[in-house]
């Protein structure tokens, strides 16, 4: 099978998402995620570093091969209000940022697909990969999204799941990219 023949690897058509005015993108998507979009939203004049994480749906997760596929849930309200908080405690921890992004998408999520995107503009790398990070990180950590799998012989909610902890509470990551700026 060649890999234009797999069933997740077929042009993805979006609503269109109107990216935002200001620097923050913050989004609950019930459809495909504009990672692309995120990407170019993010460039700046003033910002030499742009960083884009994109978590896709995969075939497997712990002690369950064969996942088909994804189902997002949100308690939309909160979990926007959450991912805003998010946003916020990243400008706290790194003044430096420019432009922030936080998406989530909820509903079914064929395997290959985008499930979440986050990204991080700022005048150098150091601030937009760690910041970047910190996001993934924060979002898994303190925003209500459930995720339930289906595979071959069942479906149930995800394996993964933890309780919850404010945006403030999520440790910085401590492997900064070397090299400095």
């Amino acid at each position: 099978m060649t890999r234009r023949e797999l069933p997740y690897d077929v042009a993805v058509t979006t609503a269109a998402h109107a990216c935002p005015q200001g620097d923050d993108w913050v989004d609950l998507c019930a459809g495909a995620l504009p990672v692309a979009a995120v990407g170019e939203w993010l460039v700046r004049p003033d910002c030499g570093a742009t960083v884009v994480f994109t978590g896709t749906a995969r075939d497997h997760s712990e002690d369950r091969d064969g996942v088909d596929l994804l189902v997002y849930e949100a308690y939309e309200g909160h979990a926007e209000r959450r991912m805003g908080e998010v946003v916020a405690e990243a400008r706290r921890r790194w003044p430096a940022l420019g432009r922030v992004a936080v998406l989530h998408r909820t509903g079914e999520v064929p395997i290959g697909q985008a499930a979440v995107v986050v990204g991080a503009a700022a005048g150098h790398r150091d601030e937009a990969f760690t910041g970047a990070r910190w996001l993934i990180d924060a979002v898994k950590a303190s925003v209500p999204i459930w995720k339930r799998e289906r595979w071959t012989g069942g479906d149930d909610w995800g394996l993964d799941g933890a309780a919850l902890v404010d945006a403030d509470q999520v440790p910085t990551p401590t492997d900064p990219v070397a090299g400095g700026r």
